[in-house]
């Protein structure tokens, strides 16, 4: 991994309105981004606050401060995935969207946050929402695949990884072509019992049921991946949309955001008795205004935490993973903590030891300043241990 400078950078920017608003980029600043020159930015947790002056509920100080902010994104930071690297996990990758309309992009960082050139695939048509999948059969072998929709082309783009080597044959059609769709939210499940491969859509409109389609992605003799639509699942309350998805392949469960309403979940597998009936509405209070991203951090098979981002109030609200004695959907909230990352679209963690730098594992948060904000899992732990940030409502 190559060696970086480490510089310190208090923003000053005025609180950012619900509806996100571009910073204007000068020509230089472009240049220097598309050579990938600069260096990505790190700020240990006692660094100064990095909220940029956006409305939080809590004061400043009390603010978690990422470890590393990465370098920019030319357009529009939207939602982060973590592949982790099996050899050599200090060499890790987080890919994250751009939502360019016509300049967007898959951005490849390192962990240190600066952009990996050679890996980044530019430009698509208004990437959004990106997951990572391990075991994908491809012939006589299992690859890492990176699935992102890209919304100006209404399909689902496939990458192998670590290369990011496209193998779509140019995009995986969605949603049968309507327009009024817009993909947006995508999330991928490797089934355990036969190793077959789902992506779940979430786009800009649908009805109140029936709002995600699944699809299995299978790739074909010539090696390009295609895409058969097996259900179309989950309600939706019409309030506004549905983007963050996440499935959590060890329980076989898939939670995804109802914005302003709440998370909902169901179970992963298609064919799977019950699969199309709800199993929990929750996080129904507390939040400012959207649910969005959502992460899921295992402490066992069956144990962990439910991370999901309240995005106008710049805080992560922590829900337990497993339920309780005849409740087993009933995801109480274990914590709320303010964080560096402002109005937070999408996140991933993982819990996978990632070298001396991230030791516990790993919390990706995309931030509106066209960043994405990594924290080390052993400040989030901390957080969730003190119990001053409890909330019961």
């Amino acid at each position: 991994m190559p060696s970086t400078s480490i510089r310190r950078r208090t923003v000053t920017a005025a609180p950012r309105p619900l509806h996100r608003r571009l910073p204007r980029v000068s020509l230089v600043a472009v240049s220097a981004l598309l050579l990938g020159t600069a260096c990505g930015e790190t700020r240990s947790p006692s660094a100064d606050s990095a909220t940029g002056g956006a409305t939080s509920p809590a004061a400043a100080s009390d603010t978690l401060q990422a470890a590393v902010i990465t370098q920019a994104v030319l357009n529009d930071s939207d939602d982060p995935a973590i592949w982790i690297n099996p050899a050599a996990p200090e060499q890790s990758l987080v890919v994250g969207t751009d939502k360019g309309d016509s300049t967007g992009g898959l951005y490849v960082f390192r962990l240190d946050g600066t952009i990996d050139s050679a890996r980044t695939r530019r430009p698509l048509m208004r990437p959004n929402n990106v997951d990572i999948v391990d075991g994908f059969v491809m012939g006589r072998d299992t690859v890492s695949i990176a699935v992102t929709t890209e919304r100006g082309k209404q399909a689902l783009r496939v990458y192998r990884l670590p290369d990011m080597t496209p193998i779509d044959g140019g995009g995986i059609p969605v949603f049968d072509g309507d327009v009024t769709r817009a993909p947006m939210g995508v999330a991928v499940h490797r089934r355990a019992s036969d190793g077959a491969v789902f992506a779940i859509v979430g786009g800009k409109a649908g009805p109140t049921d029936g709002y995600l389609w699944q699809y299995r992605l299978v790739a074909n003799a010539t090696g390009v991946v295609q895409g058969t639509k097996v259900r179309a699942f989950g309600r939706y309350s019409g309030t506004k949309e549905i983007e963050a998805i996440a499935v959590d392949r060890t329980l076989g469960f898939v939670y995804y955001s109802d914005e302003t309403v709440g998370v909902r979940q169901y179970r992963a597998d298609p064919d799977a008795p019950g699969a199309n009936e709800e199993l929990a509405l929750f996080g129904t209070a507390g939040f400012v205004s959207d649910h969005e991203g959502i992460g899921i951090y295992p402490t066992s098979d069956s144990t962990g935490y439910l991370l999901i981002s309240d995005q106008q109030g710049q805080r992560l609200r922590v829900f337990r993973r497993e339920g309780s004695a005849g409740a087993p959907y009933a995801h109480q909230l274990l914590a709320v903590i303010p964080v560096s990352a402002r109005e937070t679209d999408g996140l991933e963690v993982t819990a996978t030891p990632l070298g001396p730098r991230f030791p516990e594992g790993l919390l990706v948060m995309m931030s509106t300043d066209r960043t994405f904000h990594f924290f080390d899992w052993r400040d989030i732990k901390a957080r969730i241990a003190r119990r001053d940030t409890v909330v019961t409502r």
